[in-house]
């Protein structure tokens, strides 16, 4: 599709990089009132429509040529083309490191205020913060491996909205290395699922609210088969504050326990829940029993027979990670599911 009059001209366009926030896009033009040659232009997607391109300018753009231009994903530096009187000849390659906008210069460190000779009153003005803009994107990486043979393998990974229950991409984990890397644009809340036939899936949570700052995440992920005692964390299924009532962002993750189930006919689980150590024993002890049961339930309402399914709420007995930190807490609120039978 051509994306019309806004970024196109009657002259050459080249070299187009969209950043990983999916929404920002650099190119190359002669036209749009360049310095001379191509110059690097920005746009941005927003409100169904692309934004009128901005220049770069100088120092980036020259009078000369200046093509293929690519950014990090932290936005922090960028690299091209360009022709200089520095280069070795012809267009060399140059990185470019953005500090965000200049401090307005501060003339003076104080205001002399003279109430005595002998004891000046000093007033310290301090010069105002100057934001640094930052890609509001986060990258998820790592290694998908075999758990029992820690060895790297190829998988299926898919990126899922959990909001709309949809699969916005799908993509593979690479065959030699076991490696895979993410790119989620913030505002949605991520469900990651990784699979592989003769395996369990994986999945793994990112709610990333409007807004939130460039980040790097390295997550490595063990894919573990179907076998009796295999535990799986089920981090996709969410339930109201303090209730046992399912939100809607947990049909995805209930559809792919469904589905599984339904494949293997002599599959038998036991689902269960899990708390911190926040509040009495004995009370998280019964949330985490109404949670797991509020999934058996949806299971068989879905068709899936009662007697492939117990449930069990062990509360805060079986952490998975110290109770100190709140990303501890976090780890040990959960639902998982056991292999009993199969």
């Amino acid at each position: 599709m051509n994306l019309g009059s806004t970024i196109n001209t009657q002259y050459g366009e080249e070299g187009v990089f969209l950043h990983p926030d999916g929404k920002t896009m650099y190119f190359s033009s002669e036209g749009h009132n360049s310095m001379g040659g191509y110059d690097i232009f920005k746009s941005v997607f927003q409100n169904g429509k692309w934004s009128p391109p901005e220049n770069l300018g100088w120092p980036i753009n020259t009078p000369d040529d200046d093509v293929f231009f690519v950014i990090s994903a932290s936005g922090r530096h960028g690299y091209y083309s360009s022709f200089r009187d520095d280069g070795l000849g012809s267009k060399d390659i140059y990185q470019i490191t953005f500090l965000g906008p200049e401090k307005p210069p501060l003339l003076s460190q104080e205001d002399q205020l003279l109430a005595s000779r002998v004891q000046p009153v000093k007033e310290t003005l301090l010069a105002p913060p100057v934001a640094i803009a930052s890609a509001q994107v986060t990258i998820l990486k790592g290694v998908v491996t075999d758990e029992a043979s820690k060895q790297p393998t190829e998988a299926t990974i898919d990126v899922i909205d959990n909001s709309l229950n949809q699969v916005i991409a799908s993509f593979q984990s690479n065959a030699q290395s076991g490696r895979y890397l993410v790119s989620l644009p913030s505002g949605i809340n991520y469900g990651i699922v990784v699979r592989k036939d003769g395996y369990l899936f994986h999945s793994e949570n990112f709610d990333l609210p409007a807004g939130a700052a460039y980040s790097e995440v390295m997550k490595d992920i063990a894919l573990k088969k179907l076998d009796v005692g295999v535990k799986v964390v089920l981090n996709n299924i969410f339930f109201d504050f303090d209730k046992a009532t399912l939100r809607k962002e947990s049909t995805g993750e209930l559809e792919r326990l469904q589905k599984l189930l339904t494949e293997t006919p002599a599959l038998r689980l036991e689902i269960s829940g899990h708390t911190d150590n926040v509040g009495k024993a004995e009370y998280n002890k019964d949330l985490s029993q109404r949670r797991a049961k509020a999934v058996v339930e949806y299971l068989v309402g879905k068709g899936i027979d009662k007697g492939r399914l117990t449930f069990a709420g062990y509360g805060d007995a079986q952490p998975v990670a110290p109770n100190t930190t709140k990303a501890g807490r976090q780890l040990n609120r959960r639902t998982e599911f056991k292999v009993t039978g199969k």
